[in-house]
C-alpha cells in the first residue's frame, strides 16, 4: 500500500473535519455523506471513492447469497474482505494518510 500525505497545509479545524469525513467514507452507506458534502477536498474525495467501492462490493455480496452452493461462501469471504479493507481505510485516516487499498483503488480510480 503506497502512502501519500494529502492536505498537510490545512488549518487544524479543516484537518479535523476532513478526517471525520474521510472516516465516514468507510462506514457503509455513510460514504455518500463525504461524497456530497466535500466535493472539493481531494483527501476526502480519495477516501470517499474507496469507501463507495467497498459499499458496492458489500451490496453485491448480499445478492451473492442467492447463488446456490457457493452463495454463502462468497458472502462470507466478501464480508470479511470488506471489513478488513474498511479497517485498513480507517487506519489510513487515523494516520492522516491516503493508502491505496489493493484492488479497491483500481476500481475507485475509474469513478
Amino acid at each position: 500500500m503506497a502512502e501519500t500525505l494529502l492536505g498537510a497545509e490545512a488549518a487544524p479545524v479543516d484537518v479535523r473535519r476532513s478526517s471525520l469525513m474521510a472516516a465516514l467514507s468507510y462506514l457503509g452507506i455513510l460514504c455518500f455523506v463525504p461524497l456530497i458534502l466535500n466535493k472539493d477536498d481531494e483527501y476526502v474525495r480519495f477516501h470517499a471513492r474507496q469507501g463507495l467501492v467497498l459499499w458496492i462490493w458489500s451490496v453485491l455480496a448480499l445478492f451473492g447469497l442467492h447463488l446456490p452452493g457457493i452463495g454463502e461462501w462468497l458472502f462470507g469471504f466478501s464480508s470479511m474482505a470488506v471489513v478488513a479493507f474498511s479497517v485498513a481505510g480507517l487506519a489510513s485516516v487515523a494516520f492522516r494518510r491516503a493508502w491505496r487499498l489493493p484492488l479497491i483503488n483500481t476500481v475507485a480510480d475509474l469513478i
